[in-house]
């Protein structure tokens, strides 16, 4: 067994489909449909069943999906550590994050990262939180940038940074006309804080289930008495933001966003009664090898989450 069929199959297996593992990997459909065949030729049975959509492991596949990935874990630890006996200042390590956290966060932090440690290569596995903490807790990334709750029976959990959740509200909407402010400003001292429950008859945009802000809309809107109106679900924070600047309902959004986003048509912000946060946190899987690279990571970018919480 290669470790390249290891991967390959193993993104077959993420994605679902031959087709969307293919274009993740830059490969063509029938190459990898052919691996697939010559590895369970080889084997003698089925990896996948055919008959599912998205294609589910056989007992047999699930097998083989589950030793790929400590094989794999095992090459890379193996070589973490050579670096690391070595004594360099370099190495390499894996990072799941969500688009929204490497855009507003890697971007800020990585240029003066790469200066003080050049010799380390970082690789991004991008995904929902929900999906890169399972990458996690299987051992296929080093860290995981995720959210407050965690399981500490499974994860390290390092904290780096609280952020404030507000309403995003159409520029229309009647509360946004009571106050003179200018939206798109993100002074949360500035903003009056108001009862969610007042928003009980408006459209909400909402997140899609496997992000974490979905269900804090729900837990948020049950806590002020009332289920919300879903105009629309989306995948991404930026969308949702924008469709409530274009007037379609309000979002939930964290503060963090809003600092870094300025949209062509901004909705007006709203603090919440009782100021609703949530803190991101850096997960490792216990027991899995850190090498230095890793560490020094942790370490800079708790350093850079504290220092930057500070000016803000």
């Amino acid at each position: 067994m290669e470790f390249r069929a290891f991967r390959y199959i193993l993104k077959i297996a993420e994605t679902g489909t031959i087709s969307a593992a293919a274009a993740k990997l830059y490969v063509s459909q029938p190459s990898l449909s052919q691996l697939l065949t010559g590895v369970e030729r080889k084997l003698g049975v089925p990896l996948f069943d055919r008959s599912s959509s998205p294609l589910q492991p056989t007992e047999a596949g699930e097998l083989y999906l589950r030793t790929a990935r400590q094989i794999l874990a095992l090459d890379e630890e193996f070589h973490q550590r050579v670096d690391d006996m070595r004594g360099l200042a370099s190495g390499s390590l894996t990072l799941g994050i969500t688009p929204f956290r490497s855009a507003y966060l890697l971007a800020a932090f990585l240029p003066s990262f790469q200066r003080a440690y050049p010799g380390i290569q970082i690789g991004l596995r991008e995904s929902t939180t929900m999906q890169i903490e399972e990458s996690a807790r299987r051992g296929e990334v080093d860290y995981a940038i995720s959210l407050l709750p965690a399981d500490e029976k499974a994860f390290l959990v390092t904290p780096l940074f609280d952020e404030e959740l507000l309403l995003a509200i159409p520029p229309a909407h009647p509360i946004a006309r009571e106050y003179s402010r200018v939206p798109g400003d993100a002074d949360t001292e500035a903003m009056p804080a108001l009862p969610l429950a007042a928003f009980r008859d408006d459209a909400f945009i909402q997140m899609q289930s496997e992000q974490k802000l979905h269900e804090k809309l729900l837990s948020l809107c049950k806590a002020s008495g009332f289920a919300p109106r879903i105009q629309m679900e989306t995948s991404s924070m930026e969308a949702a933001q924008a469709l409530a600047g274009a007037g379609l309902g309000c979002a939930i959004l964290p503060d963090t966003l809003i600092r870094g986003s300025h949209p062509n048509h901004p909705p007006v912000y709203v603090a919440i009664e009782g100021h609703p946060h949530r803190t991101a946190v850096l997960l490792a899987k216990k027991r899995r090898y850190q090498s230095n690279a890793a560490r020094a990571f942790a370490r800079a970018l708790q350093a850079f989450c504290q220092m930057t919480a500070k000016t803000r």
